[in-house]
């Protein structure tokens, strides 16, 4: 399997893959350079995942990587969680949130229910990135990742700071209070709740470099960086 590292320097931090006659996935886009033997194709998705493109934010094509020699990922002021996939598992991601992953690991689409999509303002479909096989992926994240187990309970986020969540877990978007009059004088936003058995992976706290470049493009009405 490929070799994942986390590089570091000036408060910036990128992925460095190392392949010994092995192959990588990237996120589209992704690459800042890379030395060795090495070949870049991208595998065509299927009829389904093209048609489930034209409602998602997630891009369809990943570049794949294969050879041996040293890819080198784009940086960024947040930073990168390394993801062990086991066999018999299924993760599901939070948009944006794949980087890159080993050629074992299978890539597919998860589709949130109708109710959860409308209610979490993504239309009436909202499609992420799913994940099987076994092997190592790269998750961009905006901060620590912290690892919750589930055992029948539930956790309540104000906001998507999951970052990922294994199949058995079941996702809803609901008002945190009983009632209207409650969760208009609380304040808080609708609830992402977790319900099921299974690993949250969770983001509570931002990198302050990148909360505060976020920060600034929302004043100037740009679009805020992921």
């Amino acid at each position: 399997m490929a070799t994942f590292e986390v590089e570091e320097t000036e408060g910036m931090r990128w992925v460095k893959v190392v392949l010994d006659d092995d192959d990588v996935r990237t996120q589209r886009g992704a690459l800042n350079h890379m030395t060795g033997a090495l070949a870049m194709d991208v595998p065509l998705p299927t009829l389904r995942s093209w048609w489930v493109s034209l409602f998602s934010d997630e891009s369809i094509l990943r570049p794949r990587y294969s050879g041996t020699g040293t890819v080198r990922l784009d940086a960024s002021l947040g930073g990168y969680h390394r993801l062990e996939v086991k066999p018999g598992e299924r993760w599901i991601l939070e948009t944006h949130c794949f980087w890159a992953s080993d050629g074992e690991v299978l890539l597919s689409v998860h589709r949130e229910r109708m109710l959860t999509s409308l209610w979490a303002g993504e239309g009436f479909f909202w499609y992420k990135t799913a994940l099987k096989g076994e092997g190592q992926v790269m998750l961009r994240v905006d901060g620590p990742v912290e690892e919750r187990q589930l055992r029948g309970d539930r956790l309540v986020v104000d906001g998507r700071y999951v970052v990922a969540r294994t199949s058995g877990i079941r996702l809803s978007v609901r008002r945190p209070t009983k009632s209207f009059l409650a969760y208009w004088l609380s304040g808080q936003r609708a609830a992402y709740v977790y319900e099921g058995t299974g690993t949250i992976l969770l983001v509570p706290v931002p990198y302050w470099r990148l909360r505060m470049q976020q920060e600034k493009a929302a004043e100037q009405g740009r679009p805020a960086p992921v």
